[in-house]
């Protein structure tokens, strides 16, 4: 019996665009809110960021990168150190550019709603480096925080999917046991992988995008719509 059921954020609940021009943006909206004349330019950030990618965020990492320290290290390397609180204005202004370019479906609201309808536990585990004091108050905003119980961010924990901690950390908020939980994410490598692993069922989100197959990891359940996770949900629990 399905007691808990858990979700990837990211192409999961929510669908967002990214490209070299919304980078830019973000990047312009963060260096006006510091008001400086000693500054990098807009270019040169996004270069240095592109450059170091794999190094900075590596895709096969267990620790979740440090995005604050990471951001102070830029603007130091290019010239322009900042102090903790310009590092923090920067952050929150340049994000604030690139929400608006996350989308929350309606029935990513209407299916959350009904799960909890039906007396289940909801949680959201996000692989994000993030800081939460930016990313839970969108959660908030998008209307997803007041819809599920807890909220586990890798940015946070310390670890990124597939690594146990996160997972653990998540049920544990919950009070669920992994063999009563149900994960649904996009990611084969991470939420399949990381999930399935600690025992618990897995749905891979196929709604946003579709991993290409990965020899040795397959999921429980495939889903094309958000409403085929509450036809899984409903035969897990045995309803007609």
């Amino acid at each position: 019996m399905i007691e808990a059921v858990l979700f990837d954020w990211g192409d999961t609940l929510v669908e967002y665009e990214w490209d070299d021009a919304i980078a830019d943006e973000g990047t312009r909206a963060g260096l006006a809110a510091l008001d400086r004349g000693d500054l990098p330019d807009a270019v040169a950030i996004v270069a240095w960021f592109a450059e170091r990618t794999q190094e900075l965020f590596p895709p096969d990492g267990d620790d979740e990168a440090d995005l604050v320290a990471i951001v102070g290290h830029c603007f130091g390397e290019l010239g322009a150190g900042l102090a903790d609180d310009e590092v923090a204005r920067y952050l929150d202004a340049a994000f604030a550019a690139w929400h608006r370019y996350y989308r929350v479906p309606a029935l990513a609201h209407a299916l959350l709603e009904s799960l909890r309808g039906r007396g289940l536990r909801l949680g959201l585990v996000s692989n994000t480096s993030t800081p939460g004091r930016i990313l839970r108050p969108l959660l908030a905003e998008q209307g997803l925080a007041q819809r599920v119980d807890a909220i586990v961010l890798s940015c946070e924990v310390g670890k990124r999917k597939p690594h146990r901690a996160i997972f653990e950390r998540a049920l544990e908020e919950l009070g669920v046991p992994p063999e009563r939980a149900l994960f649904v994410g996009d990611r084969l490598d991470t939420d399949v992988l990381g999930a399935s692993r600690l025992g618990m069922t897995t749905v891979q989100a196929m709604w946003f995008r579709a991993d290409d197959e990965i020899d040795g990891i397959e999921p429980d359940h495939r889903a094309f719509t958000m409403h085929d996770v509450l036809n899984v949900v409903c035969r897990l629990s045995g309803e007609r």
